[in-house]
This record gives structure tokens, C-alpha cells and sequence, in this order.
């Protein structure tokens, strides 16, 4: 496992993959940290993808380096109001502080990927590595 977290702290921009009823919906997203065996994102409770997590937490994200290894995540999302992870995940990125400013802020969510599967793939032909987590 220790080789997806260094890979994603290294390649945190992706892809986050949720369910809008029976469609699904992918955009742009950013990794923030591991912790405890979590994989940590936020987002804003005013946003389409925070109700489509709520009313579904299956959740997928994708992040790939620029020499196509591939890391997949695929989990359950549960929602936190640690704000303590709130601080840190705001004060170790500079993009989600300027958007946010404080942990306190009503509309700053986090969340984590629990009781999922990382898969850690490329194009050498060699299968690729699976971790539960």
C-alpha cells in the first residue's frame, strides 16, 4: 500500500468517478492525503457531486503519472467533520485554502474511501497490483 500513497501524494490530480441516479458522472478532482489507511478528498456541501456521494457512496478515483501508471481507488465514501484532518488538509493545500480559508468554513466537506480496493497498474504487460484497504 505504501507504494499507491507515495504514488498518489506524487500524482494527486484525477478523476473522481460518482453515480447521478443511474448515470454515471466523472470530473476533474484532487487526492489530498492518506491517513490511517483513509484516502482523504473534500469538496463543498453546495455542490451536485456532494448530494450524488450522499444519496450514493460509491465512489471511484483514477489518477495517472505521466509514464501511465495508473492508480484506481474504489470505495465507500464517508463523510467527517474532523477538524483537525479539516486543518491539515487545508493548511498542505494551498488551492483548497484559497477557495475555502478555514476549517470552519459551512461549506467545506471532507471525506474518505474506506472498505475499497486500490489497483496500481501499466503498460508493461506484468498484472497489475491489488491492495485492500
Amino acid at each position: 500500500m505504501k507504494e499507491v500513497i507515495e504514488f498518489l501524494s506524487a500524482n494527486p490530480m484525477g478523476s473522481l468517478a460518482t453515480m447521478d441516479g443511474n448515470k454515471p458522472r466523472v470530473r476533474p478532482w484532487g487526492f489530498m492525503l492518506e491517513k490511517d489507511g483513509k484516502f482523504w478528498f473534500c469538496t463543498a456541501n453546495n455542490k451536485d457531486v456532494f448530494q450524488q456521494l450522499k444519496n450514493n457512496p460509491a465512489a471511484a478515483f483514477c489518477s495517472t503519472s505521466k509514464e501511465m501508471v495508473t492508480v484506481r481507488l474504489n470505495g465507500e465514501v464517508t463523510f467527517s467533520n474532523d477538524v483537525t484532518m479539516k486543518t491539515t488538509i487545508i493548511e498542505n493545500n494551498p488551492l483548497v485554502k484559497s477557495i475555502y480559508q478555514t476549517p470552519d468554513n459551512p461549506l467545506f466537506e471532507i471525506f474518505y474511501l474506506e472498505h475499497g480496493q486500490a489497483i496500481m497498474s501499466d503498460f508493461s504487460g506484468q498484472p497489475p497490483k491489488t491492495f485492500e484497504f
